[in-house]
């Protein structure tokens, strides 16, 4: 008999499902219930009753529940569109800067957002954004209610950049005439002679671009960062067209050619007295560059 009312016992223990690693690892105060203690359930399943709807109930209306760790909220998507505005701000800049100094945009001329969107198959919200970027460029000027005007320069201020060039980027040039080796000027080459078939091709933005990048390459053996941004924002507004000498800017005939061709020149010649360490002859044509405008 003995035997035959333990067997039950014993079943119903193997039946009963563990208990929780949190429920073993404390020992219950006196006089407490099962489920009493924050985080603790019971067999039944929990504080609210048959079943446990309390806490399952609060689960379930995304309330914090004891013992649960509170699910922290979904991170905000991030802003694709924004992306893309600067993706096509930049090329609406890059060809706008392109077509000023090709001369498409006459100085003295007003243009609008919507009309130059139209133009390049975009909204005029990236237009406009552009045209402000131009606008601290110094190539455009807002008109209220109207758009933006390219802004009309002389030879004096064309001859005012030169001088501001001349004066950072030559006692540059001369100080790393002296110390840069041989070989990294002659790393340079490539770059000096794409300015010579930039400048044979007649195109002034193509022309243009190579220029910058050769001057950019000289002024970045200094290691000055600022120094090359600086450089490089002035020599952009000397590429800017002249009053009266923008319908030939990018006309790309013998005389604009023939002297595209002699800036380029000067960039080979320069660099070869650079590898040779002629500082005499450095000085010169660095002198006769900048005297150019090139």
């Amino acid at each position: 008999m003995k035997q035959d009312t333990q067997g039950p016992v014993e079943g119903a223990a193997q039946a009963r499902p563990p208990r929780v690693p949190v429920q073993r690892a404390t020992a219950a105060r006196p006089g407490e219930r099962p489920g009493d203690r924050p985080g603790e359930r019971q067999a039944g399943g929990g504080r609210g009753g048959p079943g446990g709807g309390g806490a399952r109930d609060g689960a379930a209306r995304g309330e914090h529940t004891h013992g649960e760790p509170a699910v922290p909220p979904l991170a905000p998507p991030r802003p694709r569109a924004a992306v893309q505005r600067s993706s096509v701000r930049g090329q609406v800049l890059d060809a706008l800067r392109t077509a000023l100094v090709r001369g498409e945009l006459r100085p003295g001329e007003v243009y609008s957002a919507p009309v130059l969107g139209e133009r390049f198959g975009v909204s005029a919200t990236p237009v406009r954004e552009a045209m402000q970027q131009l606008t601290l460029e110094g190539a455009v000027e807002v008109v209220p209610n109207r758009g933006f005007r390219v802004v009309e320069r002389g030879a004096r201020e064309l001859a005012e950049l030169a001088e501001v060039r001349a004066l950072i980027e030559m006692p540059v040039m001369l100080r790393l005439a002296r110390t840069v080796p041989a070989e990294r000027w002659a790393e340079l080459r490539p770059l000096a002679e794409a300015t010579v078939r930039a400048a044979s091709s007649g195109c002034r933005a193509t022309y243009a671009e190579s220029d910058r990048a050769f001057h950019r390459a000289v002024l970045a053996l200094a290691g000055n960062e600022q120094l090359v941004r600086i450089a490089e924002d002035l020599h952009r507004r000397a590429q800017w067209p002249l009053v009266g000498g923008a319908a030939g800017a990018g006309a790309g005939g013998r005389g604009r050619r023939g002297e595209l061709v002699a800036d380029a020149h000067e960039h080979t010649a320069l660099l070869d007295a650079l590898i040779a360490g002629d500082l005499e002859v450095v000085r010169a044509l660095v002198g006769e560059h900048f005297s150019g405008a090139g």
